[in-house]
C-alpha cells in the first residue's frame, strides 16, 4: 500500500480519534493511523516495524551486556563468599586448637598444683617424724 496507504490510515484514524474526542483525538488517531497503519498488515511507515527498527538490535545487545556485567558480578561474588568462607573456616579451626591447648594446659597446672600439695605433706610428714616429733 506504501505511502499512499499511510495516508489513508491517518485520515481514518484522525476521524475516528475526532469522533471520540475531539481535536485532540483526531491528532493521535491521525499519527497512529499513519505510524501503525490502522491494524492492516503491511500498513504503516516501514521503518518503525520491529523487524527494521535500528534501535532494537542496539537495545538487545546493550541488554546482552548488562547481563553478562551482571553474571560476572555474581561470579565474583560467590568467589568472594568462598574465599570467605574457607577463611572463615581456618579461623575456627584456630581457634578450636587454641582452646584445646588452654584446656591441656589448665589440666597440667591443676596436677601440677594437686602434686606440690601432696609434697608439702610429705615434707611436713617428715620434717615431723625427722625432728622427733
Amino acid at each position: 500500500m506504501g505511502l499512499f496507504g499511510s495516508i489513508i490510515n491517518g485520515v481514518t484514524g484522525a476521524a475516528t480519534g475526532f469522533l471520540a474526542g475531539g481535536p485532540f483525538g483526531a491528532a493521535a488517531g491521525g499519527l497512529s493511523g499513519i505510524v501503525n497503519g490502522g491494524g492492516a498488515p503491511g500498513g504503516g511507515v516501514g521503518n518503525i516495524a520491529p523487524g527494521n527498527d535500528p534501535t532494537l538490535g542496539i537495545s538487545q545487545l546493550v541488554n546482552r551486556a548488562y547481563e553478562g556485567n551482571n553474571l560476572m558480578m555474581q561470579i565474583e561474588q560467590l568467589r568472594h563468599q568462598s574465599v570467605l568462607q574457607a577463611q572463615s573456616q581456618q579461623f575456627n579451626e584456630v581457634q578450636d586448637e587454641k582452646s584445646e591447648q588452654m584446656r591441656e594446659m589448665n589440666t597440667l597446672r591443676t596436677v601440677a598444683m594437686k602434686q606440690r600439695e601432696a609434697d608439702d605433706k610429705i615434707v611436713k610428714e617428715f620434717i615431723k617424724t625427722a625432728g622427733g616429733e
